[in-house]
């Protein structure tokens, strides 16, 4: 029987000590943003016609509160991801966040600072001994302004021990026929008309109710094609998008043999930027390869936890409108969106309150699940609403 013990020794050392912030290397720029809202199939006019964006309440383009995380150079995960553990890989597992108030828009430079928080290890059927990482990321703006803190969690385990113990075997994409992408689209089209119908409208605090429910998202069938539509929305996927981290180096972390890469190399990249590609190359490449895929334990190609996040935020987002906003966000990722499969959000109205700063706040249970009904992750929210005056 195989030994499957994961050594987590070197953790301790990391916990609370900050590490090297990561910087974009030039101001962002509304194509940017655009990029961002397309990628991760987010059809709110407000962050891509600049048209509409002028008659809004910020009279142009702002970023989604999602788009955050594509300013950083790991999707969040850096601070969630110290430590050497041998032989490992690593999943998203969730990840909280807390919004303060400024809008990222073009022109921005954003800085992230990070700070490991904690771990904790458990065992489980995926792939015994597993490692629960978190750590806390601080998104401010050129001004200084604290934008949001994101504090990310990462599931460390033992790649051979997943592919022992994984129910997820290799299986192919499930077949859709004509007539059920027609039906996808048509209920796509539903939610992108309740975007429309709120307009530049106010959603009134007062006027929800409890169990009142969102309107119901789809996105998919997902696929290669739109896996890397999404990598390519992430600006450290770029050639020299940012400045890189001198500080990462994916075999000394225990990265597990041919996933341990030099992707994100600031000094390969100057001399063969093709070698330091996650898409190809390194840990990333699983979500893009179905052979490395298997490798890590997954039965096909399947999609990056940050954007499961980024759907919930913008899920969210939409349905308060420009005049509200999520102040804050705890996602739990179970399983990812595989290619060939669709991913079905819903959500519900649980409660409302005035907190002691006197925002009028609801909160909203979420659900993410595929076409099976399989939950893929579930996330609990505060929204801000506006409120009636008298």
């Amino acid at each position: 029987m195989s030994d499957k013990t994961l050594d987590c020794s070197d953790l301790d050392r990391h916990m609370g000590v900050p590490m090297q912030s990561g910087r974009i290397r030039d101001p962002l720029g509304n194509m940017d943003i655009r990029r961002w809202a397309q990628a991760m199939h987010y059809p709110n006019r407000l962050h891509y016609d600049d048209a509409y964006a002028a008659d809004s309440r910020f009279g142009r383009l702002v970023a989604p509160l999602s788009f955050a995380i594509a300013t950083d150079d790991g999707h969040g995960a850096a601070p969630a991801c110290v430590g050497r553990i041998p032989d490992s890989h690593l999943l998203f597992g969730g990840d909280e966040w807390w919004f303060y108030g400024p809008r990222i828009v073009a022109g921005d430079l954003i800085e992230v600072q990070r700070i490991p928080f904690d771990y904790v290890v458990k065992d489980t059927k995926f792939a015994g001994s597993t490692c629960f990482q978190r750590g806390d990321n601080f998104y401010r703006n050129g001004g200084g302004e604290l934008i949001a803190k994101q504090r990310s969690t990462t599931i460390r385990y033992r790649a051979d021990l997943a592919r022992e113990m994984s129910s997820l075997e290799a299986s192919d994409d499930p077949d859709w026929s004509d007539a059920q992408l027609e039906e996808l689209e048509a209920r796509k089209f539903e939610y992108i008309k309740s975007l429309h119908e709120l307009g530049h409208g106010k959603r009134w605090w007062d006027e929800i109710g409890k169990g009142d429910a969102l309107p119901t998202r789809v996105i998919g069938p997902h696929s290669i094609a739109s896996f890397t539509t999404e990598w390519r929305a992430y600006l450290f996927t770029i050639w020299c998008g940012v400045h890189r981290r001198t500080d990462l180096d994916m075999e000394a972390l225990g990265f597990t043999g041919p996933m341990a890469g030099k992707e994100q190399d600031p000094v390969l990249e100057l001399e063969n930027p093709e070698l330091t590609d996650g898409a190809y190359i390194g840990p990333s490449r699983g979500h893009l390869f179905p052979r490395w895929a298997r490798y890590i334990g997954m039965p096909r190609g399947y999609g990056y936890g940050a954007s499961m996040g980024a759907w919930i935020l913008d899920y969210l987002s939409g349905w308060a409108g420009e005049w509200g906003m999520v102040v804050h966000s705890s996602c739990s990722y179970r399983g990812p969106a595989f290619t060939g499969d669709i991913t079905v959000m819903t959500a519900s109205v649980v409660d409302k309150l005035v907190d002691e700063r006197g925002r009028a706040l609801v909160q909203i249970d979420v659900k993410m699940a595929n076409q099976l009904g399989v939950v893929m992750a579930t996330a609990k929210a505060e929204v801000e609403l506006p409120r009636r005056q008298g």
